[in-house]
């Protein structure tokens, strides 16, 4: 498999902007595999299981199990030992997303086309239910049957989800985004603040399933370069339909990030060069999946449809 340059307007102008059939696949798998890990609702505590419930159900992409089962799939594994780190990560984005939405952060009512948690539960219990999604994550990693057998893996693993979540990954990037509010940021400030908010979880996505299946260095290094880049792109094409996209598509409040004076690509670089960014990022993409042939095809449509999603 080699990939094309792809045009700087569009990435690929013959990719979908939604997944093929084999992703939605993937997708009802992931579907189906959290709400088996998730407490019931009908269990005390009630108003928290329905809270977590509530946040992680409620649809999404599911972009981060994907990349899992992807990167599984490129080494030769698409088994149930990846369930559980597909679940895992999905669990600490939708812990995220509750914490991001509330008010002393992005204070946004609208999650995946319906009001966010803290709106239907309050803010105390959307902050409890963030809290308690991102241990559930780490108690799933710790005792998945599958990677349990090999402790030094699942160290490993759990490691590599603990640093996406810190300083150095999400709530790191979340404090630097907090802090470029109303202020002009080089497009490299900008770059690392989502490599670190954004990039940082999708990085250990591709890098889980690719431990799970026994990767090698050699392996890990160009998934990681993968990673990054479709991490970015992902940001990227984010900004862009923040500029561009409706609410009623997008799932979320359109224009937001202009109306709060957020620093974005498309107000830093402009919207035709966002494009082309957005282009020079899908090409670094599949170029560094190229050695994995037609064993990377799940990784290479994902890649584009990061880039050419509409919502």
């Amino acid at each position: 498999m080699r990939p094309t340059t792809p045009n700087p307007s569009n990435p690929n102008p013959d990719a979908p902007s939604q997944p093929g059939p084999r992703l939605l696949a993937l997708t009802a798998r992931a579907d189906a595999a959290l709400a088996c890990v998730l407490p019931s609702e009908q269990q005390p505590p009630l108003e928290l299981h329905g809270a977590m419930r509530y946040a992680v159900l409620g649809g999404g992409k599911r972009l981060r199990p994907l990349l899992v089962y992807a990167a599984g799939h490129a080494l030769g594994t698409d088994g149930t030992e990846l369930d559980a780190p597909a679940c895992a990560v999905e669990l600490i984005h939708a812990y995220s997303l509750v914490h991001d939405d509330l008010p002393a952060m992005d204070d946004d009512a609208l999650r995946r086309g319906r009001p966010t948690c803290h709106i239907v539960y309050g803010e105390a219990m959307a902050i409890l239910a963030g809290d308690a999604l991102q241990a559930l994550a780490f108690e799933i990693l710790a005792h998945d049957p599958h990677t349990g057998t090999d402790a030094a893996r699942t160290l490993q693993m759990l490691r590599v989800l603990g640093r996406a979540c810190g300083a150095e990954g999400m709530a790191g990037g979340q404090a630097l985004d907090l802090a470029a509010v109303g202020r002009k940021l080089t497009l490299a400030e900008l770059e690392h603040m989502h490599a670190c908010k954004t990039g940082a979880l999708i990085r250990t996505a591709v890098r889980l399933g690719a431990l799970t299946a026994g990767a090698d260095l050699e392996a890990l290094d160009a998934l990681d370069r993968y990673a990054a880049a479709v991490g970015l792109a992902f940001q990227v094409r984010d900004d862009i339909l923040d500029v561009e996209g409706e609410s009623a598509v997008i799932g979320k409040t359109a224009g937001k990030d202009a109306a709060a004076d957020k620093p974005t690509f498309p107000s830093i670089i402009g919207l035709d060069a966002s494009r082309e960014r957005l282009a020079e990022l899908t090409a670094t993409a599949l170029q560094a999946i190229a050695p994995f042939g037609q064993g990377a095809a799940l990784l290479e449509e994902l890649a584009h449809y990061a880039a050419t999603r509409s919502h």
